[in-house]
């Protein structure tokens, strides 16, 4: 569904992890609207990344690196006169100064199905044992992830149960949320109120919650895995004393009864080991 046959949008997006900016850009791209300014932080370590975002931009891009929204960031966007500013993977709170702004609205991409998930890390969900991977667009409110929503949608957690494959999901819900809450936005569409009662927050997780224990089974071993490597490898393991981290779990058909902990095999790139059920082929 397009906004209006023939019309083209000029879109401010606020992103400090690429995949936020790939969602935004291909949104435009495929929609024939514009994307005038990417506004990102000096840095995005909250995504396990030092360096900022803007070294993985196209030259093209036009960008404005600053932590400094209020006083920086909302001049250079109301200079250019945005119809909608699109939030994706901003972990900072977007004051009125700038939700004022555009034309139509701001409205922000979360991967959780809101209320479900508030906060900084929506796979936890998953970790916790969802079994399905949610995607949200909302307007944007005065805090996070709390705008009423526009858009919505769920599906089974991907056969790649990796953070890779996760990732993959939330990027195509999310690109079909944005098709269909930027129209809606622009009709003026005030959105479903979210429902407090069903809210739940996602906190970072804790140094303990990153230590798998393989005596659960292979499946909830897998899902708290890729649910901890979405957006960079964070599960880990201890084997023979040592602690490794974990960039991918796959099943393996052969049935053990060995202990749970086991190694069954050791890899050049990792090991076999029992869980609580099944073997699982463990990539460090």
């Amino acid at each position: 569904m397009d906004v209006q046959e023939g019309v083209s949008l000029r879109i401010v997006g606020l992103n400090a992890f690429l995949p936020g900016f790939r969602l935004v850009r291909e949104f435009a791209e495929r929609s024939g609207h514009e994307l005038v300014l990417v506004v990102t932080l000096p840095e995005s370590g909250r995504y396990g990344e030092s360096r900022p975002m803007v070294t993985e931009l196209p030259d093209q891009t036009n960008v404005l690196i600053t932590r400094k929204l209020r006083t920086v960031a909302a001049p250079v966007i109301d200079a250019l006169r945005p119809d909608v500013v699109i939030s994706a993977a901003f972990p900072r709170l977007i004051p009125a100064e700038i939700l004022e702004i555009p034309k139509y609205g701001a409205i922000n991409c979360h991967p959780s199905p809101l209320p479900a998930g508030r906060g900084p890390t929506p796979q936890r969900l998953i970790y916790e044992g969802d079994e399905r991977i949610g995607a949200t667009v909302h307007r944007t409110a005065a805090e996070f992830d709390t705008g009423a929503i526009l858009a919505q949608r769920i599906a089974p957690l991907p056969e790649d149960l990796n953070g890779t494959g996760i990732m993959q999901v939330w990027g195509d819900l999310l690109g079909r949320c944005l098709d269909e809450a930027v129209p809606r936005l622009v009709a003026g569409d005030p959105g479903e109120r979210q429902d407090p009662a069903a809210a739940s927050e996602a906190p970072f997780f804790t140094e303990e919650e990153m230590l798998l224990d393989l005596t659960e089974s292979s499946h909830v071993v897998r899902r708290k895995s890729a649910a901890l490597n979405v957006t960079s490898p964070q599960a880990k393991v201890q084997l023979a004393g040592t602690t490794h981290v974990i960039t991918r779990t796959d099943v393996v058909p052969a049935p053990s009864s060995a202990a749970a902990g086991t190694i069954l095999e050791e890899h050049e790139d990792g090991w076999t080991v029992q869980t609580g059920d099944l073997p699982l082929r463990l990539t460090r």
